[in-house]
């Protein structure tokens, strides 16, 4: 796929930080509709109206932006939501699972099961099977156009992490679960929809306001982030880990010994990097 211009995207999380990003990238691209979805109505209401101001490609018609207000740790909800936008835009080209959540800088034994443990799962990894599973049917039978699922993961599916357990865990779920997509689809001989999961380091959305930047690993810039996460899902590249850094500390965790391991892990601050989270306030 060169590029996404006529293409059909739906985008969760696309209320604000980089679902925002990908819907305005998808517009100054061509995009022939987008579907933005999140739990947060006013802010997804403000983006379909920064939206509409944007101008894509010379000659190219003005993009769809259609919205749905959801809670998609419900299925029942992702169900109805799911045909609803089928109808408003048609069977999406690209699927961009975006959404997520972090509650942090508390060790596993004091988070709340509900508030933490129950919410990160479900938003992080279950919330986007629910997504997939109901797109993806459709996406296999239009063999008309290549079609594309960007996975948004995380550095923590690669690195275990202190004050962030829940979180690495809905992480490694998501990537394990993202990557074995991409071998089912291959293996089924589908290979015109192809999966990328995209592993960055902390991003400057908010999110993780106040978490730490490592070793040769700054925090990155929005811009920065969706751009590589795109280049690679347009290319069909099978994980992108970003920045480049975040490959080798995890080419280490493989190759050394635990002990050792840790030690550099101390050195490397990668252990420390959640002590002063705050996330959004």
């Amino acid at each position: 796929m060169r590029s996404v211009r006529g293409a059909r995207l739906m985008i969760s999380g696309g209320a604000s930080g980089m679902g925002r990003l990908y819907a305005i990238r998808a517009v100054r691209e061509g995009a022939a509709a987008v579907s933005l979805w999140d739990l947060d109505e006013a802010g997804l209401e403000r983006v379909a109206a920064e939206l509409a101001q944007l101008r894509g490609p010379r000659g190219v018609a003005q993009t769809r932006v259609h919205t749905r207000a959801l809670d998609m740790r419900s299925s029942e909800a992702v169900e109805a939501a799911a045909r609803e936008t089928a109808v408003a835009i048609g069977v999406p080209d690209i699927l961009v699972n975006n959404a997520g959540i972090v509650a942090g800088n508390a060790y596993f034994w004091e988070t709340d099961n509900d508030a933490v443990t129950r919410a990160t799962i479900e938003i992080n990894t279950l919330a986007h099977c629910y997504v997939t599973r109901e797109f993806l049917p459709d996406m296999i039978a239009d063999r008309g156009r290549a079609k594309r699922i960007l996975n948004v993961s995380s550095a923590a599916s690669t690195l275990a992490n202190p004050r962030m357990s829940m979180y690495a865990a809905s992480k490694w779920a998501m990537t394990g679960w993202s990557d074995s997509l991409r071998l089912e689809l291959r293996q089924a001989g589908h290979e015109h929809v192809r999966v990328t999961t995209f592993c960055p380091s902390y991003v400057k959305t908010g999110m993780f306001q106040g978490a730490r930047g490592m070793f040769l690993t700054p925090l990155l810039e929005p811009d920065e982030a969706v751009d590589a996460a795109w280049t690679a899902m347009l290319r069909g590249q099978a994980v992108r880990f970003a920045p480049r850094p975040v490959w080798l500390a995890r080419a280490l965790r493989g190759l050394l010994p635990v002990p050792l391991w840790d030690v550099l892990a101390d050195w490397m601050r990668v252990t420390r990097s959640m002590q002063q989270f705050t996330g959004r306030r």
